[in-house]
């Protein structure tokens, strides 16, 4: 059975989603699930983790995405996150870029599905909370149907949670990692097929979901969907959420709710050294196709990156979309 917050969850996105992000997203949502950028098992075992695992109480339902391909470091990673406080453990497997390639992990281990089972099993055996992956449909000139397949097969037979699936392949010589996420066609065809293969695991689709009419659709074919970019350059879609999928009766209903709701969290972070723009940078789409945006994003551009930035950049942002928001309507 599907997790309640898996049935609708923000995508892991490189420099995208960081704890910031998180927490802007948190105040639209409650209840979707919303994930890390994927941080190295070795960085997690040796690094800061504070700096790399640290997250405020309110982010929570919140996945970790590890990336790595030593069952054994994976595992104590893992366990690591867990002891965090993260609800759940993923596995990245569907990253192109070639400095994760160079790391044996990421896309490049679809080609290695006995690994990814080794991998899913150790992390199962280390933690109690839910081991998930996230991939792709298929690497380079891999047939997906065979590729998927048998790499679902694989993780299934080592106990993994759920699977997450971008239904695109990831071309890793010849593409870039932008490219890789537009590029190659979609098949969601091949998601559904999957689901239908694997009733009893929980299949989430991803890839190209511009609107919460669209996840709905998917929802009569898999169990969850997984909105990337399309959640972060327009977040007030996220406002909608908990009603339409979760069933909640007051979600967020007000852009300045949100706006007045980042204050504090602005303030504390500015207090502990983070720079404005770090924060802001979130935050510029929250306006997206309202009157007054393109004034909203500039001051909270241009004005965020400025030595001593703090609050009253937020204030000059909401003078200058308020009243022109009031007139058009």
């Amino acid at each position: 059975m599907i997790d309640k917050y898996d049935k609708l969850s923000v995508a892991p996105m490189m420099e995208w989603t960081d704890r910031h992000c998180r927490f802007f997203h948190r105040l639209m949502t409650r209840r979707a699930l919303l994930y890390t950028e994927m941080v190295a098992a070795e960085a997690v075992i040796h690094g800061d983790r504070e700096r790399l695992l640290g997250f405020s109480a309110e982010e929570h339902p919140l996945a970790l995405q590890l990336g790595g391909s030593d069952p054994a470091l994976l595992a104590q990673a893992a366990q690591i996150g867990e002891d965090f406080g993260y609800d759940e453990i993923n596995m990245n497997v569907g990253c192109p870029s070639d400095r994760v390639q160079s790391g044996r992990f990421g896309a490049c281990l679809m080609a290695e599905p006995a690994l990814v089972g080794d991998c899913v099993a150790a992390m199962k055996a280390a933690v109690s909370v839910p081991v998930t992956l996230k991939c792709r449909i298929g690497i380079d000139d891999q047939d997906p149907e065979e590729a998927l397949f048998t790499f679902a097969d694989a993780a299934v037979s080592a106990g993994v949670d759920t699977l997450a699936v971008h239904a695109r392949k990831a071309w890793l010589k010849g593409l870039s990692p932008k490219d890789n996420r537009t590029i190659p066609p979609l098949d969601y065809g091949i998601v559904y097929r999957l689901k239908a293969a694997h009733p009893d695991i929980p299949v989430i689709i991803n890839g190209g979901i511009a609107t919460l009419d669209e996840a709905d659709a998917h929802l009569e074919h898999v169990d969850g969907v997984m909105l990337g970019r399309a959640a972060y350059r327009d977040p007030w879609l996220l406002a909608d959420v908990d009603r339409r999928f979760f069933g909640d009766t007051d979600p967020i209903s007000d852009r300045a709710e949100v706006m007045a709701a980042m204050r504090p969290y602005i303030a504390e972070m500015l207090g502990g050294g983070v720079r404005l723009n770090a924060i802001a940078r979130h935050m510029l789409g929250l306006y997206a196709g309202m009157p007054g945006a393109r004034a909203f994003r500039r001051i909270m551009t241009a004005d965020a990156v400025k030595p001593g930035a703090g609050l009253e950049v937020l204030d000059r942002a909401l003078e200058a979309v308020g009243p022109l928001i009031e007139r058009a309507a």
